[in-house]
């Protein structure tokens, strides 16, 4: 098979599409022909040299991907050879084919053909494990996206303007925040130009942000926990905006707030904080609103998975809506 292989760390141009050996399931695994996978940030960084696959994983890049049931392994049950799936993966979604745990293999949602399919996996368990798991997002509350236009934050919106809660959202140009309101967020602002905590404060007659989804990390932390409504809850997802920030305790203890930090690519396959359970909650509860209409994968480009080193420069030139995926 081809997949996209790195010479070396670096920019866009390390990566090559070469031929490299095919992948065979083991027990537990199914093996997929992959329609097409997706670009994610943790790509970008492994490229460079600093965010390395989990032991045993692939090292070909790629965190989810869409395709067919290729074969499947010893003692897997559910899945058969022909089956439109999609999948949460450790790492080698930037190929032809990969294997993949059987419980992190997602199928098609009703609705969504299976090229679409590959923006779903990464931002629906992330998305889920954090803002319903974890954070317990429910109707009535206000739900804080930062990054609205990425592809966490176009699902994000989706996902809590479906749970019935009240949707804000930042985003850096007018533009990017048009597309914010058009997938349902209600207050919308620009984090060149606005402060989001006196925006959000405003917007809520005081009140605040209930769940915050951050990709900013220390950059952000003061102001998220000053957003927070009593009893607030804040996800960080992503360390954009540095790794190193001060936390007002004190702050926290008079909101009686959370502060919560969450990673999927090196929790384990199963057990209480797996892969697995994750995957089966998102199948179980979301992809139903998937079906429905209320939540859909968004889409700004695809690019030919041989021209990945195109794709990345468009995730870091930060202007696509939604997700860049790369078909086969």
């Amino acid at each position: 098979m081809y997949a996209i292989t790195i010479s070396e760390p670096g920019g866009p141009d390390v990566l090559t599409w070469r031929e490299v050996p095919d992948p065979t399931p083991g027990a537990g695994e199914v093996l997929i022909d992959v329609a097409a996978s997706a670009v994610n940030r943790a790509d970008l960084l492994q490229r460079q040299g600093f965010y390395p696959p989990p032991p045993g994983a692939s090292e070909v890049l790629g965190l989810e991907c869409s395709g067919t049931v290729a074969a499947v392994g010893a003692g897997v049950s559910g899945w058969q050879v022909g089956d439109e799936v999609c999948a949460l993966l450790a790492g080698g979604g930037y190929a032809e084919r990969v294997v993949v745990p059987a419980a992190q293999v997602m199928p098609v949602p009703q609705g969504v053909d299976v090229v679409s399919a590959a923006a779903l996996p990464e931002v629906a368990c992330t998305v889920w494990s954090n803002v319903v798991m974890l954070a317990g997002l429910s109707a009535g509350e206000v739900f804080l996206v930062h990054g609205g236009a990425g592809g966490i934050g176009t699902h994000a919106i989706q996902v809590g303007r479906a749970l019935g809660a009240t949707v804000a959202t930042t985003a850096g140009s007018a533009e990017r925040l048009a597309a914010c309101r058009e997938l349902g967020a209600e207050i919308t602002i620009n984090y060149q130009e606005q402060d989001f905590v006196d925006e959000v404060r405003a917007a809520t007659e005081g009140h605040g942000a209930d769940v915050v989804l951050d990709n900013m990390g220390a950059g952000y932390l003061p102001r998220n926990v000053s957003v927070l409504a009593t009893g607030g809850r804040l996800t960080i997802i992503g360390m954009q905006g540095g790794t190193t920030g001060e936390l007002n305790v004190g702050a926290l203890l008079a909101k009686r707030a959370i502060v919560a930090a969450t990673g999927l690519r090196y929790r384990p396959v199963n057990g209480k904080d797996g892969k697995g359970p994750i995957v089966a909650d998102v199948v179980a509860r979301l992809w139903p609103l998937v079906a429905e209409g209320r939540v859909k994968p968004v889409v700004g480009r695809v690019v030919p998975m041989r021209d990945a080193a195109q794709a990345h420069r468009l995730m870091e030139a930060g202007e696509v809506v939604g997700k860049v995926l790369l078909r086969t």
